[in-house]
């Protein structure tokens, strides 16, 4: 009796790894989305000013898609939308200190960015693969 050589067979999800390639942006997506689930209520409270912010500065050519975007403007980004934050939301004394709030600012405001500026790569890669014909 021969057994079946099981070096040679194939996990399931490599038989049909095809929609795997055309869904990864879904999957980056839903992954992303999650994890924003799970932030700290204070974090889910600020993020739509940093959201709000970043939509302000994504636009072609602008700093924030720069190779080494300029400290002073991210400063700057942090601040406005800071400013929004104070400005809108009611923060009881005891929780978080102003500084403590302007600090979670400026970590979701870098994390965004790193989030946009890989999903700008992303797509800049896909667009020179269709032109050239590549398959990525």
């Amino acid at each position: 009796m021969e057994v079946p050589d099981m070096d040679l067979r194939l996990p399931y999800y490599m038989m049909y790894p095809i929609p795997y390639a055309f869904d990864e942006d879904k999957i980056q997506k839903r992954d992303r989305e999650y994890l924003q689930s799970m932030y700290p209520a204070t974090a889910k409270k600020i993020f739509p000013y940093i959201q709000e912010e970043c939509d302000r500065q994504e636009y072609e050519g602008s700093m924030i898609y720069d190779e080494y975007p300029d400290k002073l403007q991210l400063c700057l980004m942090c601040r406005r939308a800071y400013e929004q934050v104070m400005k809108q939301e009611k923060w009881e004394k005891e929780t978080y200190t102003p500084e403590q709030i302007r600090e979670i600012v400026e970590i979701l405001m870098y994390q965004e960015l790193m989030e946009r500026r890989g999903k700008g790569r992303r797509q800049q890669e896909k667009t020179v693969a269709s032109c050239t014909g590549l398959v990525l």
